[in-house]
Order: structure tokens, then sequence, then C-alpha cells
């Protein structure tokens, strides 16, 4: 997007005449008495649905106007209703104007049908902060997926990737909203089409029409729903036309074998688990090869956190800061306690002090909803992290405390995961498979699909394999040497309550130590925990916090435990995500940085939607900031 839009609520209201309407638009949304009727009606039969969808093996439908969601509530339940509907269903909404969680509840409640209630109530549990971009929102165990995209639809349609089997054309009327039915946006719809692909709409104005067919559309008529007189419909003029949905997604598709293979992940820390997970909730076996053996590079780092970066511009950056935070606390939620992430919330502090107001007007710019950050002066902040600290900052509620082996460990630990011990040292392509093998040659894992997972060791892998030179960006990747050192919590009063970030980071109390971070070591030997290091770390603590301990008997340098790791980094410090085009089947996933909490369920996702022929849940200038390169 060139240049930021904040969402705008929907400001709506119920009418005397049980119509919720759009003070913006002067139109209705739905009417309680028929909103499911013509829901069926118009866009499950004005697209041949259930009928079309049988004997896929998946189904993808693109709507605009979200809204309530009532047309995907039919969706999900004709899907539910038909024994011989596809494995999985997906839908992909927009929606410039969504309603917050608690708005979308009480509607449903009121307007869904007795009949869907019981589907409008996951929706409404699962519904997203209402944060511009795509969010992804699984049910049935991840056999039906919604992705929304937030935000004015002219800016978005572009960025969306996926093949599209049926359109549903909601929202209001041509007279009323015109920039959802403007020709440019029904073509930049129209090239996510499959073959076969058709299209449903209740609007039969003549622009709507022209539109489609100039969109590629074969447009005819049906009769209306609820003594309207007519409907549009469509099918693909061209069915052999080209596909731009996912290219070069689509690409990297058909080298998967179909789906079926085994996928072999070389790296068995945060990234790869990631992407194991992700494919293992889909139903593919993953073999996760790693030198050392499930979640190793983790083994003693005792705890990290996950916080979301914002930017007065809502760069990629920070657009994908936020992606991959909520894709992790979606992810994640389910996992065992002793590995599930702590959703204590994060207060980062300025890094300037008096900068307070400046923040301010960042958020005021942004219009993000409070329960996701706000601004908080330095009494707020202390009264929040339960210890004083030296400034103001931001709250982000939804900041994760994460034990980083006990996460890997839980990712890997899924139906269909299997490990194996060994030093991957080339890649060899046989036929339409890759072979993995060590140094000895010894054969490692084979399969269709390889991701490389394994941070710096990509780089070193890929030269190995030939496949470097086309990839200057990666060959810039180098390896950068950091420590954490942990903390006595009663040496700190028992530590903050949630995680304090600013120059470093201090992390509340876990197993009765307070992780404090972290240092940057560039051009180091090996890494390694350092006196000089967890001076630096004391130091960094100590600048967050209003007063240090005036005993700091226990808080010596030298004296302390700590943990030291590598970061594998590349120029503009953003990962590299995606299919190699020069070497189909390959994918990587590196250069995680200082944030592979940040990465690994956003990357997990996105590698297996694209293998999986699903809607991808990130939008087309973000893929190609992090596509390998």
């Amino acid at each position: 997007m060139s240049s930021y839009v904040p969402l705008t609520p929907p400001a709506a209201s119920l009418g005397p005449d049980g119509r919720l309407r759009s003070a913006a638009y002067g139109d209705v949304y739905h009417n309680i008495s028929s909103a499911l009727g013509q829901a069926e009606h118009v866009f499950l039969r004005g697209n041949g649905l259930p009928q079309r969808w049988r004997g896929r093996p998946a189904f993808t439908v693109c709507e605009t106007g979200f809204g309530l969601g009532l047309n995907f509530l039919a969706l999900w339940q004709a899907w539910r209703q038909d024994g011989a509907r596809p494995r999985r269903l997906h839908m992909l909404s927009i929606e410039a104007h969504p309603f917050s969680r608690a708005e979308l509840h009480d509607w449903l409640g009121q307007v869904a049908p007795d009949t869907l209630q019981d589907l409008a109530g996951q929706l409404a549990d699962q519904w997203p902060a209402c944060l511009p971009g795509l969010h992804r929102l699984e049910f049935e165990g991840g056999a039906v997926t919604l992705t929304l995209a937030f935000g004015r639809a002219a800016d978005i349609a572009p960025l969306l990737r996926a093949r599209v089997d049926a359109y549903f054309l909601d929202g209001f009327a041509p007279d009323r909203n015109p920039d959802l039915w403007q020709p440019e946006l029904l073509r930049d719809l129209s090239r996510l089409a499959a073959p076969d692909a058709t299209v449903a709409t209740w609007a039969s104005a003549g622009m709507v029409r022209r539109g489609l067919a100039q969109a590629g559309f074969q447009v005819g008529k049906q009769p209306g729903y609820g003594g309207k007189w007519s409907m549009t419909v469509g099918v693909r003029a061209d069915p052999t036309g080209p596909i731009a949905g996912h290219e070069p997604w689509l690409q990297a598709r058909a080298a998967d074998d179909a789906g079926a293979g085994e996928v072999v992940v070389v790296g068995g820390g945060l990234a790869g688990a990631g992407i194991a997970q992700a494919l293992a909730l889909r139903g593919r076996p993953v073999c996760v090869i790693d030198a050392s053996g499930p979640a190793a590079a983790h083994q003693g780092h005792a705890a990290a956190a996950l916080t979301p970066v914002i930017a007065r511009d809502d760069n990629p950056r920070a657009r994908l800061s936020r992606a991959g935070s909520l894709r992790a606390l979606a992810r994640w939620a389910g996992l065992p306690p002793a590995a599930a992430p702590r959703r204590c919330g994060t207060v980062q502090l300025e890094r300037d002090a008096g900068r307070t107001a400046a923040l301010a007007e960042t958020l005021r710019l942004l219009q993000f909803p409070a329960d996701w950050v706000r601004a908080v002066t330095r009494d707020e902040a202390a009264a929040l992290a339960g210890v004083p600290v030296s400034r103001g900052g931001l709250f982000f509620a939804d900041g994760l405390l994460v034990r980083p082996a006990a996460l890997a460990a839980a990712l890997l630990d899924m139906p269909g995961v299997r490990m194996v011990t060994g030093q991957a040292a080339a890649l060899r392509q046989c036929g339409s498979a890759w072979k993995v093998l060590d140094a000895g040659g010894r054969l490692l894992g084979q399969g269709a699909t390889v991701v490389l997972a394994n941070a710096f060791g990509a780089q070193a892998l890929l030269r190995a394999s030939g496949l470097l030179e086309p990839l200057p960006r990666m060959a810039q990747m180098h390896a950068l040497a950091g420590e954490v050192t942990l903390l006595p919590a009663h040496a700190l009063d028992g530590g903050p309550r949630c995680i304090v970030g600013g120059e470093g980071y201090l992390l509340p109390a876990l197993d009765g130590w307070c992780v404090a971070g972290s240092t940057y070591e560039h051009g180091a030997a090996a890494a390694v925990v350092s006196d000089a290091g967890q001076q630096a770390v004391l130091h960094k603590a100590a600048r967050l916090l209003d007063q240090w301990p005036a005993d700091r008997s226990e808080l010596t340098p030298g004296q302390l435990p700590g943990w030291a790791g590598w970061r594998a980094v590349l120029p503009g410090r953003l990962p590299a995500i995606g299919p190699l085009a020069h070497a189909p089947g390959v994918w990587l996933a590196a250069g995680y940085a200082s944030r592979g909490l940040t990465w690994s369920a956003l990357a997990g996702d996105l590698i297996a939607a694209g293998l999986h022929d699903e809607p991808l849940p990130l939008a087309a200038d973000l893929l190609a900031a992090v596509a390998p390169r």
C-alpha cells in the first residue's frame, strides 16, 4: 500500500423495520427475516453450490463486503450439511469497515437466524482486532478457513493471492457505494479466477454487468430474491486463460507432487518447527532434519518475548510484524500449558525520554484499537509492569512471554512429523524429487518439496548445492552473536508483571529467574556468555527501571547464568520466506534475525498455504518484501 488509510468503524444501527443500516452509506446490511434466504438464493445457488464443489478436494470463495458474515455462515452451514463436500473450504472476504468483536457478537445475536447462531458464536469468538491487513481464522479443525482482508477494496484487492472458484459480490448498492463496483476492482478480483470460476450478485445494474464482462466473465440474469426482478450471474469466459493469483507461488505448488508426499524440512528450531506444525495440521507428513535433534538450538534459552512493532506510516516492517504476532497468537493458543506462551503484555518504553506526545500522535494517525496498543505515561507503565520504570511508552496487550525450547518441541510433537538427526550438507535433484545428503553422501531425506529453515546454515547448503548464485541477498546473510542474562527474581522484588522493553528488555520471572537481554556481537568468533556481555545487558536493564536495586550483590557480571546464541541476519533485517524460482520444489525460511518468534507461525502457514492452494495469508507487497532473492 502506497499510503496508510486507517480503518473506520461501520456506524450501524437497527431500524424499526428490523434492518441493520449503515449511517455512512444510507443502505441496509441485512433483514432479519430474509438474510439466510438471500444468501442461499443469490450466492449459493447463483454459483451452482453445493453441486459445483462436489468431488473436489478444496473450494475457494472470494467475497466483497463481509458485513456481519451471514454469507460466510450460510456457506459454512451448506458445507456442513453436504455429505459430498470438499475436504477443505476457504473464503477470502474484503471489508472496509469491520465491526468490533463486541459489536459483531451483539448484532449477530439479533440478526442471524436461529439455525446459524451456533456458527455465529464461533465466528464472534475468533473475530480479530480491527487492524488493517489480512487475518486468518480457522474452524472445523482447520477444514474451514476464513481470510479477512480489512481495508479499502481498491487498495487491498490487487494485493490478494488466491485461486478463486466462486465470487460473492455483495456490499452496498452501486449508487450508495460505487467504489465497490468499479471495473478496475472487478478486474483485480477476476485475475484470481480459476478456469471454471463463477460469479453471483444480487445487483443487476448495467455498470455491474458491463464491469463483469470487461473483467472476463460471460454474464447472464436469473430471477432475484424476495421480489427483486433479477440478479446477475456469470462464468469465466476463457477457461484456458492464465491464472495470475499465486505467481510465483502457483509454480511452486505445481512442483509439490499434488500435495501428497512427505515434505522435508531442514532445521529443527523455531523456524522449522513452525513449518512442520503448519504442514502437519493440514495432514501432510513431514521429515525434519537437524544436526542436534529437536529444538536443540534453543536449549538453555529460558525465556524470550514476542512484541509487535508499529510505525507512523504502517510500513512493510510494521505490517509484517503485526501479521506475525497475530498469527502466533492464533496458532499457539491451544498448545500444552508447559509450552503455551503467556499473554502478559509488553510495556515498550520510548527510547528517548519526553517523546510520549509523539507516540500518542502516531497512535492517533494509525487509529489502532486500544485493546491492541495504547500510549501510556510513566506512571501508567509502572502500574502495568508492577515495577518503577524510567519513562512512558506503549502498551501492547498481546505481548507474549515464551519458553523457546518448550515451544519448538511442542510444535514438532505433532502426528505425522518425524525427526532425523544429521547434518545436511547438500541438495541433489533426482527427477521431480530433491535429496538431502550429509557430507558423506548419506541420504537424510527426500521429497518433491524441501524447506530450508536452518538459519545461517541455509546459506552454506545453498552454496554447496549450486543454488546460491541467483540469490545475492542470501549470499550476504551473516551470523550475529548475542547473549542474555538470567537475573534472580528475588533480587528485583519478584521482577516485572509484563515484558518491559526499550534499549534492551526485562522479562517476567519464570522458575525464579528474569531474563534480561541482549547483546549484538558483530564479527564474533563464537557465541559465548561473557563478563563484558553481562555488563552490557545489566546496563540496558538498569536503564529500563527508575530504581535499580541498591543491593547488587546478586547482580554481579560474571557471576550470573546466561545463554548465548546466533542470529542469522539478512540485509534489511527482513527474513527470506518463499519458493526458489530457479529450483522448483525448494523453499526458504531463513534470516529471522532477532525475531524468530515473530516469523515462526506466519512463515509456517504461508508456506503450507502456498503448497495447498489456499488463499495466502499475506499481501502481495509483503510477499515480495520477504521473497528469497
